[in-house]
């Protein structure tokens, strides 16, 4: 298991150290064609990666102590990749300019109701 966290760790720094090198260094002007889908998928990964550590501490720490470490890790990693599809279906709304608060909010329900139902 410390192996995965290792992993983790690691896919979390490199993820969001390229998140920040396209965002200062590539210019979405000059090749849009490949900054917009870097921006998102770099993106992705370091919502994804860096909910996964937040979301296994949390389980860790105040969830109950029946449950093992690789159950732990599998809710983890499914509420960090919802967490990062969601945030990624909303920054793509936010682009085509059809965002609003109720669409914020009907994402985020629909991420809790489907961790809910995928929890029992």
């Amino acid at each position: 298991m410390t192996s995965l966290l290792f992993s983790l760790w690691l896919s979390a720094l490199l993820s969001f150290t390229s998140l920040l090198v396209i965002l200062f260094r590539v210019s979405p002007l000059q090749a849009p064609l490949h900054a917009l889908p870097a921006f998102y998928l770099s993106l992705l990964l370091s919502v994804s990666s860096i909910s996964m550590i937040l979301a296994y501490i949390l389980w860790k720490r105040f969830g109950p102590a029946a449950k093992n470490d690789t159950i732990i890790f599998r809710i983890a990693f499914r509420e960090g990749v919802f967490l990062g599809l969601s945030t990624l279906l909303l920054l793509s709304l936010l682009l085509f300019q059809i965002l609003t608060w109720w669409i914020t909010l009907l994402v985020l329900t629909v991420f809790v109701l489907v961790e809910i139902a995928l929890h029992v």
